[in-house]
């Protein structure tokens, strides 16, 4: 069976000396291993050091390839950081509650608005370059149909053309390329 190793290699690239005892010690409490950033860590926790669009005082948990794949707010318990760092080690991309005044990383755009299940197909149909007649084709819906979720798409999205609907749509996580 393949899958997460028990134990992860993770590299703590942290701007003080005191924030990286606290990090290695945590890590080290839940049964990991600290390496260096060069030692082709299983994911890496910063505190926004790497990313400067991150406020020095939140966890930024990296992945191997380099992709932003994770945030937590500064008071994460251990317990959450280790299921994070598990998570950013399978792959997958970690967010922690969003405080009401956060204004920096991928989300710092205006929440998500409140997409249905039929917009969010239709936008991956924009964002796959279909035209409204092929989307219509892909999802088993009229052309006029589809002409409408754009609409509205648009309007959720304050987005004035599909590219622009799309490219809020990728950074605000709603569809993934």
């Amino acid at each position: 069976m393949s899958g997460i190793p028990i134990r992860l290699r993770i590299a703590v690239v942290v701007s003080g000396a005191t924030a990286q005892r606290r990090l290695a010690a945590l890590l080290a409490r839940n049964g990991h291993e600290v390496v260096e950033l060069a030692a082709a860590p299983d994911a890496i926790l910063t505190d926004g050091t790497i990313d400067s669009s991150m406020p020095a005082s939140a966890v930024t948990i990296g992945s191997v390839e380099g992709d932003f794949a994770g945030w937590l707010p500064p008071d994460a318990t251990a317990e959450q950081i280790d299921a994070a760092l598990r998570a950013v080690a399978a792959g997958l991309t970690v967010r922690g509650p969003i405080p009401q005044n956060r204004t920096f990383g991928p989300l710092a755009e205006e929440a998500s608005p409140v997409l249905t299940p039929r917009e969010i197909e239709v936008l991956a149909a924009l964002r796959d370059g279909l035209s409204n007649k092929a989307a219509a084709r892909r999802l088993g819906i009229s052309p006029h149909t589809v002409k409408f979720h754009i609409e509205s798409l648009f309007k959720k999205l304050g987005a004035a053309s599909r590219a622009e609907a799309v490219v809020k749509g990728l950074k605000r996580q709603i569809v993934e390329i």
